[in-house]
């Protein structure tokens, strides 16, 4: 039996036990968890460095380092994730309907867990400690497959979870960490019907499309953040300056984070300078169009975008930079190339806001606000299992309804059918 099908069942098997524990008992466990992460961080920074010294070795660029690096304050934020979560609603047994039949049926449509959630995924660390919180949270076994880059961190953090339940009502192997770093491990899961309920993978564009196009396992699709923002003509110079900046530099190798800033012709006559030097003193490699270099050519590192720049998510401080002459044109752009995942319109103008909310198609749009907010934290979620831009199940961060499903409850009294 290979390694992915002995911890698939192992974790199968903890799904009966999962689906019978109390609130209670999991929010001890998950408070456990985050005790063990917080007093075990050395132990975790050492494996962390030994992933970090594999990276810088194979020439990895500086923004995957950052996503692969824990220090205090990332690990400080994994158990503050799990607290979160805590405090959230169980949503297992929720009554969602109640009818009455005629004949004196009484059917209740109640939450019940998906079972076992198969999730894959890239670089940060964070991801196993997340999915793993959620996952136990609403009744479910996880199965983790990080990526090869992470392997010593994400040993590390199962295990130190795994040894935190071994307090609990929870049994250990409801988590499971797949630790071949071969990508048949990927492709086993991925045939896995009947085993795993649902897979959920996590990362960039190759990795979702091989996982969407080859999966036996039903899929909640988490998509690849080409997004946008567009500064109006009608915009706020100092708003719009502000968003931009935070939607490309704060944090650019996640999901969230903007690749093409459209700016409205009036608008770029007036501003796109000033916007370029903010951007190039951030160390922001700009691409733009053939009108953007008319107006910013002579500042340094500004490059013709392509085709190919506008459908590519960058995860690094690059930006394509384009001009519209129109709202209609700044959607248009959007629509062709977006991922459907966070959109932003920066305006003062309230019919074209309006406009661009109802016209453009994405889990989420923002009118005068940094698509970095697109997160479960800042939703109010807690942590989340990722941001779905699919339209089926759940759509935009997903937290903990999104990994559960129904069941019809039906009560009689010696009903038949005629």
């Amino acid at each position: 039996m290979s390694e992915v099908q002995e911890k698939a069942l192992a974790a199968k098997r903890t799904t009966n036990v999962l689906n019978q524990l109390t609130p209670d008992q999991k929010n001890q466990a998950l408070e456990l968890m985050a005790q063990e992460l917080l007093s075990r961080k050395e132990e975790l920074f050492q494996a962390n460095r030994s992933d970090i010294e594999k990276g810088a070795a194979a020439g990895l660029s500086t923004a995957f380092i950052d996503r692969l690096t824990l220090n205090d304050q990332r690990v400080e934020a994994m158990a503050e994730g799990l607290r979160q979560i805590i405090n959230l609603d169980d949503p297992i047994g929720d009554l969602l309907e109640e009818t009455e039949r005629p004949n004196g049926l009484l059917i209740r449509k109640i939450r019940v867990p998906l079972g076992l959630v198969g999730i894959i995924y890239e670089s940060r660390p964070n991801v196993t400690v997340d999915a793993a919180g959620l996952c136990l949270k609403s009744g479910n076994a996880v199965l983790l497959r990080g990526g090869s880059d992470a392997l010593a961190s994400n040993g590390k953090l199962v295990q130190i979870l795994q040894d935190a339940l071994q307090k609990s009502a929870v049994p250990p192997e409801a988590i499971q960490l797949v630790e071949s770093a071969d990508r048949s491990s990927v492709n086993e899961m991925l045939k896995m019907k009947g085993v795993l309920d649902v897979l959920i993978p996590r990362g960039g564009h190759s990795l979702i499309r091989n996982v969407v196009e080859n999966a036996t396992v039903p899929v909640i699709e988490t998509g690849a953040g080409i997004c946008h923002t567009y500064l109006d003509d009608g915009a706020d110079f100092k708003k719009a300056l502000e968003i931009a900046m935070n939607a490309k530099v704060q944090r650019p190798s996640v999901c969230n984070s903007m690749e093409t800033l459209l700016v409205h012709r009036e608008f770029a006559a007036s501003h796109l300078h000033s916007l370029a030097e903010k951007f190039l003193g951030a160390a922001v490699e700009l691409r733009g169009c053939p009108e953007t270099l008319d107006l910013i050519g002579e500042l340094a590192n500004t490059k013709l975008a392509t085709e190919q720049d506008y459908a590519t998510e960058y995860n690094d401080y690059i930006l394509n930079v384009k001009i519209v002459g129109s709202l209609e044109e700044a959607v248009a752009h959007i629509n062709r190339y977006g991922t459907q995942h966070s959109e932003c319109i920066v305006t003062e103008n309230a019919d074209r806001a309006r406009r661009f909310m109802l016209e453009v198609d994405a889990a989420a749009v923002y009118q005068n606000a940094s698509t970095r907010f697109t997160d479960g934290f800042e939703f109010g979620y807690g942590a989340e299992i990722g941001i779905s831009t699919q339209k089926l199940h759940a759509r935009g961060p997903m937290g903990l309804p999104a990994l559960t499903t129904t069941k019809y409850c039906v009560y009689g009294n010696g009903q038949i059918r005629e």
